[in-house]
């Protein structure tokens, strides 16, 4: 099959590496579009007041891939392989594997996985892969359920509007448990300002913080709230793969019909 690939981590980034020489290892067709440096937390924004500027990369992945280093953004680079570097549209859109996980409302800022979104607004299946760990480096049990998935997702096609963000856990394969269908956790951070000065003296400040691993959403034990299933946090915790579905309609449904009306 015909693969796009991207990540928010850069060109050189060992998690697009061992992600796009494992799938032409397993006999698919890949081409890799990516930033030139790291893009991390860049959400989906996209270029429109400058050029953007794109150089094939030779020598870093398997030979039968094409490699391209754009200097835009995520969305930009899945919208340059879409538009103007492939000459056949792609069977998947694939982002990953990021270094760090990107698991309940981590997915807002993410670079990684707006650029499955990307894919996924275009109407092609697209998945983001995540290792949750900034530290480990041992990507290949990501890259190796990647050829898994994309073999099922062939002949079982996602929903129209549908993406997948996949977080696995950074253990070793033989310590994972196995792979949950979750929900988008509440992944909140005691968020910190640094307050620095340069060596001219002029001040500036350093975003810093911690993850809360998991809030509960509010009405968590309303007895009249459907079973819902396990949240992507809860589930990584417990070694488990999560595959959790996206889409990018942000409309709340319930609400459409409860607000009042607004006047002028």
């Amino acid at each position: 099959m015909r693969l796009l690939l991207s990540n928010d981590d850069g060109i050189y980034a060992l998690g697009i590496r061992t992600l796009a020489n494992t799938l032409v290892a397993a006999g698919h067709q890949v081409t890799v579009v990516c930033p030139d440096g790291e893009r991390s937390a860049t959400g989906h924004g996209i270029t429109l007041h400058d050029p953007i500027r794109a150089d094939e990369v030779t020598g870093v992945f398997a030979p039968e891939i094409k490699a391209w280093a754009c200097s835009g953004s995520p969305a930009d680079c899945v919208k340059l392989g879409l538009g103007a570097v492939m000459d056949e549209r792609p069977d998947f859109v694939l982002a990953g594997i990021n270094h760090g996980p990107n698991l309940g409302t981590d997915v807002l800022y993410s670079g990684t996985v707006s650029a499955a979104m990307e894919g996924n607004m275009e109407g092609i299946t697209s998945v983001a892969f995540s290792l949750s760990s900034y530290t480990s480096r041992a990507f290949q049990p990501a890259a190796d359920f990647a050829v898994s998935l994309v073999a099922q997702l062939k002949d079982q096609r996602l929903p129209e509007g549908v993406m997948l963000s996949v977080n696995v856990p950074a253990v070793e394969t033989q310590e994972i448990q196995g792979t949950k269908i979750t929900r988008q956790g509440i992944r909140s951070y005691n968020e910190t300002w640094e307050k620095r000065q340069d060596p001219r003296g002029r001040t500036y400040f350093w975003l810093a913080g911690e993850a809360i691993e998991d809030i509960e959403h509010v009405d968590a034990h309303n007895p009249h709230r459907p079973e819902l299933p396990p949240t992507d946090v809860q589930m990584i915790q417990q070694n488990f793969i999560t595959v959790t579905p996206l889409h990018y309609d942000w409309t709340c449904y319930e609400q459409v019909a409860a607000l009042p009306e607004i006047a002028l």
